[in-house]
């Protein structure tokens, strides 16, 4: 009797002192942000947090509490991996979750073990090899094509952010925008050459040949986007004038009137920026015009383990100050810089949308690959990433820089204004 008694005793205050654990760590979840939300804890106890009136528009649900003790040594990053594993579950809104976290700061707090856990995953998965960087390339894009067929758009199957004016009404028309607004912007034209630096499935270079009637090539490292943006060129008749290289990027041959980057510095890696940016200004022809489009930081910051880890392995977002530190050594002048941060927030909802309504056929694609624990990495990933695009205090944009190789003279013949933009 008195063994049992003290089990119980420890088995209450072990309890006791997890839930103060927690607490600790949903206060911190709560703060700053004007959003109310209950934690259920594993006894089945309920506790509500944040404001004290309105309905909490989520529920955390801890399964395990184990939980608790992972999540006071590593912050958010154990929670997350709680809910990939079913620890924890969460109930309504998945959104107003992860933008909790992003508002609190909760989701940006340090931990050393994460920090830790980041530097071996660096020395692990360094794209400095080019071997390595395949391999990095395929775990994310050489998931089936027709996974992404499912809640990408038809047919261009852009996987990049689109572009969102006044009257688009799909994500579809937003993408057809968003290579417009590029071929606009380096003024491409028939006549002329371009070269798609890591193009997917081919979708810039069947618009921009389509729209302008430039001849173009694109390189990609995963075979399965290269084989079927061969097939959608051939089957539009366009092969004499454009072509797809099973290739990386840092080894383009020949130079080119355009060039296109959309997507690729994040793909680089942390230690290759400069040989990326050297791979770009050798690709073009001297006075040639490129554009380059992707996630950055506006100043030095570290990337997440989280989607290094679990969505792009070898993954860096760079910072706009040393994408153009990086430009100037290799002589490339910047012209125009645009944010387009906010037009990102709206694609991933849409990615979002269509990958929840699609789940079902995700899933007979390959019930064991697409199992359970997939789609709670891509659902934080999809909903995660259109919140971080949507914070009140932004840290994470989405830059398109345009620029000339060399300087802009008579000879880049670049328009002063940026009115040719916006005209059809």
């Amino acid at each position: 009797m008195g063994g049992a008694r003290g089990s119980g005793m420890r088995r209450y205050q072990s309890g006791r002192i997890g839930e103060g654990i927690g607490a600790s760590l949903f206060e911190r979840l709560s703060r700053n942000v004007d959003t109310a939300f209950e934690v259920q804890w594993s006894d089945g106890a309920l506790r509500r947090f944040g404001p004290a009136t309105g309905a909490p528009a989520f529920r955390i649900v801890l399964r395990r509490p184990v939980v608790l003790g992972h999540a006071a040594l590593r912050g958010h990053l154990a929670l997350a991996e709680a809910y990939f594993d079913g620890a924890l579950d969460v109930e309504g809104s998945f959104s107003a979750l992860m933008r909790a976290a992003l508002d609190s700061g909760f989701e940006a707090e340090s931990h050393l073990l994460n920090r830790i856990g980041n530097r071996l995953h660096e020395l692990r998965r360094s794209n400095r090899d080019h071997g390595r960087a395949q391999q990095n390339a395929e775990s994310h894009y050489a998931l089936p094509n027709a996974f992404y067929r499912l809640w990408l758009d038809d047919p261009l199957l852009l996987y990049t952010c689109a572009y969102w004016t006044g009257d688009t009404r799909t994500l579809e028309q937003a993408q057809r925008n968003k290579c417009d607004h590029v071929c606009r912007k380096l003024q491409l034209a028939r006549g002329e050459t371009f070269i798609d630096m890591g193009c997917g499935f081919g979708g810039f270079l069947l618009r921009a040949h389509e729209l302008t009637g430039a001849h173009g090539v694109g390189v990609n490292t995963t075979a399965e986007q290269v084989h079927h943006a061969r097939e959608a060129i051939a089957q539009r008749g366009w092969s004499g004038a454009l072509a797809v290289n099973l290739a990386d990027f840092r080894d383009v041959p020949g130079q080119y009137d355009k060039l296109a980057s959309i997507g690729v510095l994040e793909h680089a890696g942390r230690d290759q920026l400069a040989a990326a940016l050297a791979a770009h200004a050798r690709a073009l022809k001297p006075h040639g015009l490129g554009l380059l489009h992707f996630i950055g930081h506006a100043q030095p910051m570290e990337t997440g383990l989280f989607i290094r880890k679990y969505v792009f392995p070898g993954g860096w977002i760079p910072a706009l100050s040393d994408v153009v530190r990086e430009m100037d050594r290799c002589g490339l002048e910047v012209l125009d810089i645009e944010n387009l941060r906010r037009h990102y927030a709206l694609t991933l909802d849409v990615w979002a949308e269509r990958f929840e309504a699609n789940w079902e056929a995700i899933r007979a694609l390959d019930p064991q690959r697409f199992d359970e624990r997939f789609r709670r990495i891509w659902r934080t990933y999809l909903v995660g990433c259109a919140e971080l695009f949507r914070m009140a205090r932004p840290d994470t944009h989405l830059f398109q820089i345009v620029f000339s190789k060399g300087g802009a003279t008579t000879a880049v013949n670049y328009p002063m204004t940026r009115d040719f933009m916006y005209r059809p």
